[in-house]
């Protein structure tokens, strides 16, 4: 099954770059988003609520493109080392981007939980895949 749950995990990145709606369709509908740090820390449960954050959160973007380079699974859990790519909108300064690791939940084959990481250490330490 944790083969399954990468390509869950695949799936979600490929489809997120075009359609956030899409991208989550394998979500449980009380799904729940945890982000650990910066402008939108805390828990949101649900799908629209997670749609709402996350559309929040890429606003400010003409692009933020989220490349997963490493997925680990570790049972029900995947972990993904991921790079960010951001352009903001109406900036003059081009892109920058960013690491971090985002550790999902799935059963069954639904989505119940993503919990974003500040850094790819702290989500492998999070399921016990970092020393």
């Amino acid at each position: 099954m944790s083969q399954e749950n990468v390509e869950i995990v695949r799936r979600v990145y490929e489809e997120g770059a075009g359609d956030l709606g899409s991208a989550l369709r394998d979500a449980h509908p009380e799904c729940e988003l945890t982000f650990k740090a910066g402008p939108q820390a805390g828990t949101y449960r649900g799908r629209e609520e997670v749609q709402a954050v996350l559309s929040d959160l890429t606003a400010g973007f003409d692009a933020w493109i989220t490349e997963p380079l490493e997925l680990l699974e570790s049972g029900e859990r995947v972990v993904a080392i991921v790079r960010n790519r951001l352009r903001p909108r109406g900036g003059t300064g081009g892109e920058f981007e960013f690491r971090n690791g985002h550790v999902w939940t799935i059963r069954d084959g639904v989505i119940v939980s993503l919990v974003g990481f500040p850094t790819p250490d702290e989500a492998l330490e999070a399921v016990g895949l970092r020393e």
